[in-house]
């Protein structure tokens, strides 16, 4: 899901809202990485894409919230595949890694991946925009539980057993991805999409391998 693609059967008037919505997150990407996230006023935002605070928040609720637009899609995106996804007998922790690695392999490219490297590098230095991200990543994890619940029937009660680890293998998804992510935005020559999906999936076989890991005792 990114704004970049307007889809050719898409009303004139829906693809006018998708090009001004990219054209929001990119000027606030670049005004916010130039003149730092606090540097940046919401008026000014509007004025530089010509548009009302009113269109501003008729689709985004805050500066943070347009600063992590790129990660949001992707993960909005993935929530639509999951409600999709078909089962094949394997573990749960594998399917939700595919579903997302198939969700990223959709994104739009390097353009996209650019966008990205941009918000988590504002988001470092910006306490405001990673609380925003964890808000918005405890919704979807949420989300992406009842999805899994609901079509694969693994518990229908938080006290089931099933719901439980349906519950820990979304957990372990995130963590993994955000293993991955840091690993990406910090030695990353450029922002590749197909770097970040490597060391997702870097980070995603390392979850067997962590619950495995022996603890060894040092010398006393």
């Amino acid at each position: 899901m990114d704004s970049a693609r307007p889809a050719p059967q898409l009303p004139l008037r829906e693809r006018k809202k998708l090009r001004t919505r990219q054209a929001l997150v990119d000027s606030a990407l670049v005004l916010f990485t130039e003149r730092g996230f606090d540097g940046v006023t919401l008026d000014e935002l509007c004025e530089t894409v010509e548009v009302s605070k009113r269109t501003f928040f008729r689709t985004f609720t805050s500066k943070e919230d347009v600063a992590c637009a790129p990660l949001h899609d992707l993960w909005t995106a993935f929530l639509e595949e999951l409600e999709q996804a078909r089962p094949r007998g394997g573990p749960l922790h594998e399917l939700l890694r595919d579903v997302l690695l198939g969700t990223l392999d959709r994104m739009p490219g390097e353009e996209w991946a650019h966008r990205v490297l941009l918000s988590r590098r504002l988001a470092a230095r910006n306490p405001s925009m990673d609380a925003h991200g964890l808000a918005f990543c405890d919704r979807t994890g949420r989300a992406a539980l009842d999805i899994v619940v609901r079509r694969f029937e693994l518990g229908g009660v938080p006290d089931d057993p099933d719901h439980l680890r349906a519950r820990l293998a979304v957990d372990l998804l995130v963590a993994a991805w955000h293993r991955g992510l840091d690993s990406w935005t910090t030695g990353a020559p450029a922002p590749e999409r197909a770097a970040l999906a490597a060391a997702f999936r870097r980070a995603s076989a390392a979850v067997p391998e962590s619950l495995a890991l022996t603890a060894r005792t040092g010398p006393a």
